[in-house]
Parts: C-alpha cells; structure tokens; sequence
C-alpha cells in the first residue's frame, strides 16, 4: 500500500502472565478461572507456551482442552501431538490448535464445520439458514423424542460457538439462541483446506470454483456458471448475499442439478416468465428437502405443480410480498415439518393445511371469516399434533368461533406461539381472543400490535404455567400486563418460570419494574424500547435497554 513503516500497527502478542490468564478463563469455567491443580496447571503453562502468545490458537485449543479438565493424559497428549506437529509439517501455532481442534471434534460437528467453507470470506450466516440446510440435506437426525431435528441443529451451532470455531455476531438474549454468526479467516482457511480434502467443495484463491465432484455451492455473481449443467452430484446450492439476488444461469444449465437436496434462493430478483421457468425446473427435483425462496421478487403464486416435490420438509416463503396465491395441491406435502408464510401477499393459507401430520412450524398462518371456505380456518389445526411453533395473523376480517376457543389447548406439543393483531380497530378482536384457550406447555409467547388497554385473560401465570418468555411489541394502548385484575388469588400472578421479558414501543405502559420485579422471581433478562412510562427500572426506557439479572 505504499504505507511508511513507521506508521504500521503490528498487534503485539500476549504476555506470559496474560495467555495463562486468557487459558484458564477458558479451561477452568468451572472454578472461575482458577487452576487448583499443580499437574494441569504445569502441562497446561507448556501448552500455552507452544501457542506464542497468540490468543485464537489459546482460545481454539483450550476450548477443547476444557471438555477433557479432569483428565491429564489427555492433556499430555495434546502437548506432545501439538510438538509433533509443529516440528513435522512446520506449521504455525494458530494452524497447529485449529488442527487438534478439528481432529478433536466428533463426526456429526466436522461435517457442520466444513458446511461454512461455501460462504465467502466475512460473511455474516443466519443461523436459520444454516440449521435448516443441516436439516434439508439429513445431516441431523432426531434423537430425543422432546426435541425436534431444528432444535438439535441449534445445539450442534451453539458447541461449534463453545469450541472457538464460530463467532457469534447476534444471539437471543435470554436463552442464548445464536441469531447470526461468522467465522475467522484462519479457520475459514482450514475448513476450506478439509472441505477440499473430503471433495465436498473446490477452492482456487480462497474462492470456491465449480468442479463436476462439488456436493455444495455458494453460488455469487463473481462465479462463471458454464460448467454448472456437469455438477451432477451438487446436492446443496446457496445463492449468496454478493449476487444482489439475481440467478445467473439458464434452464439448459439447471437441468442436471437433479441430486439436490437444499435449495437457497432466498432474495432473488426474477421477472414472472423467468420465475415461472425457474419453479418448473424447481418442481423437477425429486429429491429436494429444502427449498428457500424467501423475499423473492416476482414470486406471484405457487402453482399446483409443488405437489411434485413429494420429498420436501422445509418451505420457506416469508417476506415474499407478491405472492397471492398458494395452491391447496400443497396438502400433498406429507414429509413437510417447517411451513414459513410469514409476511407475505397471502390473504389466507389454503384449505388442507390440517393434513399436513408431520408440520412442527406454521408460519403466517391467518385467521379468517368462515364464510371464506376455500381458507384454511383455526379449527382444523387440531390435526397439527407435532406443531411445535406456530405464528398467527389476526385482522379485522378475522373471527375465532367459540368451538375454535379450545383448539390452542388440544395442541399439547406447541411450545412457541406469536400471535400479531394487525392493529385491529374492533373490540370484537379482543374478545375473540379472550375465548382462546391456550397451549399447556407453552414456553414463548409473542404478542404484537395489540391495541387494547389490558391483556387476553389467558395471558397470566394460571394458564401459562411454564411460560419462560414473554414478548409484547407495538401496544398503541395497553396500560397493564399484571394479570392480578383476573385472579383473586396473589399466587396465582406469580410468574414462577418465566425467564425473559421483552416490552417494546409500549407508550402507555404504566407499570413500576419494582412491583413486577416481585411476581416474577425467576426474571433474569429484559428488553425495553420506548415504554416511557415504566416506573424504576435500572436502564433507559426511552431506548432500546437490556437489563440482565446479576448472578451470585
């Protein structure tokens, strides 16, 4: 760069006292950061002494160091590998831990690692997409009957985040759940050196480049797709950030990509022939999990031809602000287990959405009139016995019958449900609300652009009995969220479980932390965003605040 010396910056390398500080706060979480043994704490001083002050090769190998705490032969032959592979292959201390890490991790963890060799160099991953990919493609399979193969994709996410391998860029604040995340350049090096290795991907620069054995592709405007109609055995395809959305290759190229698995081609820009040529090429892949066109422009109906896709278990079409029209056909999707319609041009979801056994999240779901027979309406979601999420849109146009008041409580697995008014205008919307019955074991509850001055009676810790989250957004009106005013009973408006709280853009809120602090006491983290009126609490209410409970 034509830079004088005397003005570069060369970062300088921890001190011994500070890289065995640095290790301990890693290796010793349970003491606090304290070595109380004289055996670990010698072997560990030699390792740290091999990792030249350089605190990503501290941080890497100490983070698998720390699952192994109690066993010092293990140590011992961390170091002595750890020699062996400097002295060997010459290599540098950083890439000698990232090495013994990766040798360190358990099958099902490198193949999710060397998942984010495809993403381009600093990108910022949404956890969502990675996880449903994982999913897509069977890499995941569902153990635990309680948890969903989702779920465990998250925990996989979050060990890789435990181990040093991944950066979180955004997680949710009361449990931990990671958002969005990134990964180092030299770590990215190394999955991209292995990636290449197992002949998942090719890379030329640091740059991933088709190759007729490619298994996954991030696919960016900088790529020549010539050679893609040759990727017969491509079974993952990601369109990235940096090709502004468009799709940059013809149906003559599409048409041997038969193998996939996960389709990403969310935030594409086509015009309506173009879309109606690429969904026909979409329709042809028998074999096709996953498929994400989230945000696409030009996506105006899903036409009857999905029923095709007899193999498909996750539909992502949120924000896809043109599409009116989704084709009843949709029912024959048997294997579908995630259906995201969320933010969309749909004025209702079609009739046969009950028939769909094995959904576990239904996303943009609206309530409609009865009088609207060909929608789908809330009574037949009682056949949804795995549905685990579900996400809700009600309107002015919206009714709920009193036969539909208790069909929230038959849906015994529903562990998140979010429910937005549309800032509807009639009381009647409240009172219909009021008739829900809600889920037994309903542990998230979102409530958005709720326009009255107190809650549904439901929404209080009697019929909510293991909530561990409560998030209330954009409440033009509402005065009260203690729920005392329906119960007699002070016991029955203590919150026992309930962990998270997040109050936002509520105006009139007129409560006093204090007070609210005592009906919930297991409280640990709470959001605030321009509520003004909230009395004694320790942060700023008119900006977004976050208040976390100080541990003992």
């Amino acid at each position: 760069m034509g830079v004088e010396s005397s003005r570069i910056h060369h970062p300088k390398v921890l001190d011994e006292k500070d890289s065995w500080s640095l290790f301990c706060n890693f290796a010793f979480q349970e003491t606090k950061g304290k070595c109380s043994n004289s055996q670990f704490e010698k072997v560990g001083k030699e390792i740290v002494g091999k990792c030249e002050g350089l605190p990503l090769a501290i941080k890497t190998l100490t983070a698998f160091l720390a699952t192994e705490v109690h066993n010092l032969g293990k140590w011992k032959d961390i170091l002595d590998h750890f020699h062996e592979l400097t002295t060997r292959k010459q290599n540098s201390s950083v890439k000698t831990s990232l090495q013994l890490s990766y040798d360190a991790l358990p099958t099902h963890l490198k193949q999710f690692l060397l998942c984010f060799s495809i993403y381009p160099e600093d990108s910022v991953i949404q956890a969502e997409q990675l996880v449903h990919w994982w999913v897509g493609e069977g890499f995941i399979q569902r153990t635990e009957h309680s948890k969903t193969a989702e779920d465990l994709g998250y925990e996989y996410l979050t060990d890789l985040v435990r181990r040093c391998l991944v950066e979180v860029v955004e997680r949710r604040g009361y449990d931990g759940r990671v958002y969005s995340c990134k990964m180092h350049d030299l770590v990215r090096d190394l999955t991209t050196m292995f990636a290449e290795d197992e002949m998942l991907c090719s890379f030329e620069a640091g740059k991933q480049k088709l190759s007729p054995d490619s298994r996954w592709l991030g696919l960016t405007s900088e790529m020549s797709t010539v050679t893609l109609k040759h990727c017969s055995k491509l079974r993952a395809l990601l369109l990235m950030t940096s090709s502004q959305g468009q799709f940059p290759f013809s149906k003559n190229q599409m048409v041997s990509l038969d193998s996939l698995r996960a389709l990403d081609l969310s935030r594409i820009r086509l015009d309506s022939t173009s879309m109606e040529k690429l969904l026909s090429w979409i329709f042809s892949l028998q074999r096709l999990a996953y498929l994400n066109l989230s945000g696409a422009v030009g996506l105006k109906e899903m036409p009857s031809s999905i029923r095709k896709l007899h193999n498909l278990h996750l539909l992502i079409l949120a924000e896809c602000s043109d599409l009116t029209k989704l084709h009843p056909s949709i029912s024959y999707l048997k294997n579908l287990i995630v259906l995201d319609c969320g933010s969309c041009g749909l004025q209702y979801l079609p009739q046969g959405i009950g028939n769909l056994s094995q959904l576990q999240e239904l996303s943009g779901f609206r309530v409609v009139r009865q009088a609207t027979p060909q929608s789908c309406h809330l009574l037949e979601l009682k056949q949804l016995v795995q549905l685990r999420v579900l996400r809700m849109n009600l309107s002015n146009e919206s009714e709920i019958t009193e036969s539909e008041g208790e069909l929230l409580s038959k849906l015994v697995k529903l562990r998140v449900l979010a429910i937005d008014t549309e800032d509807c205008k009639y009381r009647t919307i409240l009172e219909m609300l009021d008739r829900l019955h809600p889920p037994p074991n309903l542990k998230e509850l979102y409530l958005r652009r709720y326009p009255h001055k107190s809650l549904p009676k439901w929404i209080n810790p009697t019929k909510l009995s293991v909530l561990q989250y409560l998030c209330l957004e954009n409440g033009s009106a509402l005065k009260s969220i203690n729920p005392s005013a329906h119960s007699e009973e002070e016991s029955a408006f203590s919150w026992n479980y309930l962990e998270g709280l997040c109050l936002k853009f509520l105006p009139f809120l007129d409560e006093d932390w204090t007070d609210l602090q005592k009906t919930m006491q297991s409280i640990r983290y709470v959001e605030v965003s321009n509520c003004f009126n909230l009395k004694n609490f320790p942060c700023p209410v008119n900006k977004p605040g976050t208040w976390r409970k100080v541990e003992d």
